[in-house]
């Protein structure tokens, strides 16, 4: 079993949460719940994985916050 970093932000337009794996392109979705969204990265990833292992093209670090004055 492999453990995949994932990013997901609330689109502000529709509402929905989209999420994706960082550097990984067609690794992504939407759902109106995060469990929503989670269970489809688990279906997408599952799918694009029967490719064979990715190379990714960046690594997920962290987010950070930003103090602007």
């Amino acid at each position: 079993m492999k453990t995949y970093d994932v990013v997901v932000e609330r689109d502000a337009d529709t509402g929905l949460f989209v999420g994706y794996v960082p550097g990984w392109p067609g690794a992504h979705t939407q759902g109106s719940t995060m469990d929503e969204v989670e269970d489809n990265l688990q279906e997408v990833i599952s799918m694009l994985l029967e490719d064979g292992e990715p190379e990714l093209e960046s690594e997920f670090v962290g987010v950070r916050k930003v103090q602007v004055a």
